[in-house]
């Protein structure tokens, strides 16, 4: 199974500026699926939903990291909307910035509140190639590994020794305690392998998880 660095934004960021009175706000995200990119988009428009336009441009893995074949590059998925803006003015000129800073498993929203004076096509492409530019520097860029999301549930008298197995290998997880304890994990794919065998072998096999 691959496991290919790949560029993309260290952490969720916001760039703001003003073009001849309409304040344009770059948000950008890692994400590492299609719907973590949506929900991304929905939150943003719903936050600005007094904005004129809520462009969105993601570039994020069309499958699973656990789908893509070995030795390959990821299949991504490239999307952007106008929202409203004349063709070709907003999301086309977002998502170009995307590719040529060659990051990916990312998202970006570009929030417009008109200010009165029309920017014409050639304006509106340089602002809204600007607000991801500087969204993408806010937020940093950095080298990341393929991860996958894992969700592991166990009975109360196992969540410790799972919890204490999780939190050896240093992997990201969050975790709800219901009837049953639930982990989710943000797992590099090179080590996901091993962490099931380690979770497996620390409950006798007790530990249920879904990959």
């Amino acid at each position: 199974m691959t496991d290919e660095t790949y560029l993309t934004v260290a952490e969720p960021a916001t760039a703001t500026f003003e073009v001849r009175g309409s304040e344009f706000l770059g948000h950008v995200a890692p994400v590492d699926a299609v719907d973590e990119a949506e929900a991304f988009v929905e939150r943003v428009r719903e936050e600005y939903g007094d904005a004129s336009h809520n462009v969105p441009a993601y570039r994020v893995p069309a499958g699973a990291a656990s789908e893509r074949t070995p030795g390959s590059g990821p299949m991504l998925r490239e999307y952007s909307s106008d929202d409203g803006e004349p063709s070709g003015s907003a999301g086309k000129p977002a998502l170009n910035v995307l590719q040529q800073r060659e990051v990916r498993n990312v998202v970006a929203v570009v929030t417009r509140y008109y200010g009165g004076t029309n920017l014409g096509v050639g304006g509106l492409a340089r602002a809204y190639s600007r607000a991801v530019k500087e969204g993408v520097d806010e937020a940093g860029v950095v080298e990341e590994r393929p991860h996958r999301r894992l969700a592991v549930e166990t009975a109360y008298d196992d969540s410790g020794t799972v919890r204490g197995v999780i939190e050896s290998a240093g992997v990201e997880f969050d975790a709800d305690y219901d009837e049953r304890v639930r982990f989710e994990l943000r797992v590099p794919v090179a080590e996901v392998d091993d962490l099931v065998e380690r979770l497996n072998s620390a409950t006798s096999g007790r530990v249920e998880i879904d990959r």
